[in-house]
């Protein structure tokens, strides 16, 4: 496996071009007569002052200066190669931190945490913090054959971990990096200490040997919940994705969920072709599962918390490396994948949660409990799901906290 050194490039002069000119001839499709507000999807009056932005405005270099301050490295993993950041700590009590994103996001979630989770300041905990790109997401190669899913991605992280000369590490993981963490824990906990999240993936303490012997009134009051209902027994903010993560029926904010299970090449074609389809499709997600002032959702098009540069420079990331179609094609891959197994595995590590209000799923802590090894829970008052971009100082106090008791309780070194 080879550590190669890499710099984020500038967008070739061609490719440049070629983007101002899809922006600026740029067709948008027919709306209702009637507001309808985000009902129907991203609407003109969210998308087109984006649009304009992405023209006129955002500056890819000064986006790129930023992110070259960090080291990256292309390491060569199963004959991929995967690209990451790698920011050691000075500190001589820093832990390994993995930090992993999921979709529709990049490496560049992380931009306002990196410098504070590793020089950790004062008494607060230090990392060595990596932040990869997986495998097909911005600038890691994508996979070239079918398969490559949680497992095949959890196998690539724990070895670009010790690659990079880490024998034990702390995890964080959201969304698809939550689901690939779970697999980490469950799988190699000989390497992965401790598993922080914004997205725990436990079942409900259903009736088993186990539970009914532990937990028996945990046991009792999801079996009641099946029959008067989750907010009866549980409160009203308790929130659920669904029977399954393609369940359209019980929940229309999984569509896109369905589409990249089922046809992602389809999919792609106009994803790829149209950076103007490319930015809604994500602006959906960056509208709809964020944290938005009281008032402001329906009349904004982004959350105050995410800027306009921030949010293109995302875009950007996946237009220039046209990554999209790799990226949800991991969608597929997880579909076809049996993981009923590490989905009902009981994480046997320190396990601390942070529940943010605008998440897409809020568990009761409960279920966390029985179904984990629970250090650290908190519940914050802002922020949704991408709290790195939306809430930066709470998920660095919380990981910090996390790394803090993993230290003087002795999980980790």
């Amino acid at each position: 496996m080879s550590v190669e050194p890499f710099e984020i490039p500038s967008i070739p002069e061609e490719r440049l071009a070629d983007l101002k000119h899809k922006l600026r001839k740029a067709q948008y499709p027919n709306e209702l007569e009637a507001d309808v507000g985000w009902q129907y999807g991203a609407p003109r009056w969210a998308v087109e002052p984006l649009v304009q932005a992405w023209l006129n405005h955002y500056d890819w270099e000064k986006a790129r200066a930023e992110m070259n301050k960090w080291h990256h490295y292309h390491v060569t993993i199963q004959g991929l190669k995967v690209h990451c950041v790698h920011e050691p700590s000075t500190k001589p009590n820093a832990i390994p931190l993995l930090l992993m994103n999921g979709w529709p996001s990049t490496f560049y979630e992380y931009h306002k945490v990196i410098a504070a989770l590793r020089d950790g300041e004062g008494d607060a905990q230090a990392f060595h913090v990596v932040i990869p790109s997986l495998p097909g997401y911005g600038f890691s190669e994508p996979p070239k054959l079918p398969g490559h899913n949680i497992q095949k991605n959890g196998e690539i992280m724990d070895e670009l971990m010790t690659t990079l000369g880490y024998s034990e590490y702390v995890i964080h993981g959201s969304d698809l990096g939550g689901a690939i963490a779970k697999w980490l824990v469950v799988n190699r906990k000989d390497h992965c200490k401790g598993h922080h999240t914004v997205f725990p993936m436990v079942i409900p303490p259903i009736p088993t040997p186990s539970n009914l012997f532990y937990h028996p009134f945990k046991v009792g009051k999801f079996l009641a919940s099946m029959i008067l209902g989750n907010n009866m027994v549980y409160g009203d903010n308790v929130k659920m994705m669904g029977r399954s993560f393609v369940d359209v029926d019980s929940n229309h904010e999984l569509g896109y969920c369905a589409i990249q299970s089922t046809r992602p090449y389809t999919l792609a074609y106009g994803l790829s072709d149209s950076p103007v389809g490319l930015l809604s499709w994500i602006l959906e997600k960056y509208h709809n599962w964020t944290f938005h002032a009281p008032g402001k959702k329906d009349t904004e098009a982004l959350p105050e918390s995410i800027t306009t540069d921030e949010f293109l420079t995302q875009i950007t990331i996946y237009w220039l490396t046209n990554s999209l179609s790799s990226s949800i094609r991991f969608y597929y891959e997880m579909f076809q994948e049996d993981m009923k197994e590490v989905a009902m595995a009981y994480i046997d590590v320190p396990f601390a949660v942070t529940s943010f209000p605008a998440e897409l799923a809020k568990l009761p802590r409960e279920w966390i409990e029985a179904g984990s090894k629970l250090v650290q829970y908190d519940e914050v008052s802002l922020g949704g799901h991408f709290p790195a971009l939306e809430a930066a100082p709470v998920l660095v106090d919380y990981l910090q906290r996390f790394g803090k008791l993993l230290k003087t309780q002795k999980y980790i070194d």
